[in-house]
């Protein structure tokens, strides 16, 4: 049974049926070439005693992404194995294409220049500087696209170059899948770091593909762990995608999550989210603002996307009963 509801605070969804679907494994190759790269270490699972205390919660720990491979964000993981793979099938040099609202433009450029290749990065017009200058300090070409992330994302797709694009469509499959097996080794890190399964993770959501990751290694197993996805309510298409039950492009406008600013959710994730995610629900700025406050007072470097997970949490807490441990995802550092 599906259940939304929508408030002036936010808006919410819920399948309660979801844990009992299940989908292949992940493959298990992609953590131990994680594991031989320069620089790897998992990272942090802090936990968080006085926030569980507010929200009555057993234990609250948030796997914090704030420094990974050398980069502040988890994106990292997904663009080095795709990178890899891609070029195991070129000589010679190439340049790699991709659209961004950050961060993982900037993992592509890294990857791009850590292999001696070029990288065409193309971003919406809502990028904040910073995060342009930091993409073109990999040695990259950007782009600023008058228009929105979905804008860039054609952009780039049509660009000479082979696309590196966390976003999959009918015919542009292989190396979004190859993304989303990289940000695996995330939960497996997880899974090392806690003495017992979570009852809850709490995944920021942009277009998908980090959260069919997440779904993918719980619903690829027999798991009692429920899945939350939480994003800005300016930009939620997965929720609203959800609560249609089919795949919906929305107009967005500008937030202070940035990564998450998206209107259209991928196509290749689609399936995982319509029946893997437990919950759903949108967070206002307001909400993500003194998120990213509380985390900073317990000393979690969180960005704003990377916040969300908490304020998604604090939205939807009464509607979900008991919590003995849960791990929220801080997927980025501050800017």
């Amino acid at each position: 049974m599906i259940r939304t509801t929508s408030t002036l605070s936010c808006m919410k969804f819920s399948r309660p049926e979801a844990r009992s679907w299940r989908c292949p494994p992940a493959p298990t190759e992609v953590r131990d070439f994680h594991a031989g790269l320069p620089g790897y270490a998992p990272t942090p699972l802090t936990e968080l005693p006085a926030l569980a205390a507010e929200l009555g919660i057993g234990r609250l720990f948030v796997k914090d992404e704030s420094s990974r491979l050398g980069l502040p964000a988890f994106k990292a993981l997904g663009a080095s194995w795709a990178v890899h793979r891609v070029l195991q099938h070129q000589s010679g040099q190439v340049t790699l294409t991709t659209a961004t609202d950050g961060n993982h433009g900037r993992a592509v450029a890294r990857m791009a220049r850590l292999h001696g290749q070029r990288a065409h990065v193309f971003v919406p017009n809502t990028v904040p500087a910073q995060a342009i200058e930091a993409i073109r300090a990999e040695n990259a070409e950007v782009t600023v696209v008058d228009g929105t992330y979905d804008d860039a994302v054609a952009m780039a797709a049509k660009a000479d170059g082979i696309l590196v694009q966390d976003m999959g469509w009918p015919g542009y499959e292989e190396i979004p899948a190859w993304i989303v097996e990289g940000y695996g080794t995330l939960c497996h890190e997880i899974d090392d770091q806690l003495d017992e399964e979570p009852d809850l993770v709490v995944i920021p959501v942009g277009v998908g593909s980090f959260a069919q990751a997440v779904i993918t290694h719980y619903r690829g197993r027999d798991s009692r762990t429920r899945l939350l996805a939480v994003e800005p309510d300016k930009a939620a298409c997965v929720l609203e995608s959800l609560r249609a039950g089919d795949l919906r492009t929305i107009p967005t406008s500008e937030t202070m999550m940035a990564g998450l600013n998206c209107g259209t959710p991928s196509a290749t994730s689609w399936p995982y989210l319509r029946n893997g995610l437990d919950a759903a629900v949108s967070i206002s700025e307001a909400e993500c603002a003194q998120a990213l406050k509380d985390l900073h007072a317990q000393n979690v470097h969180s960005g704003p996307c990377g916040a969300a997970p908490l304020a998604g949490l604090r939205a939807l807490r009464d509607d979900l009963g008991e919590l003995a441990t849960v791990v929220l995802i801080s997927t980025e550092g501050r800017p």
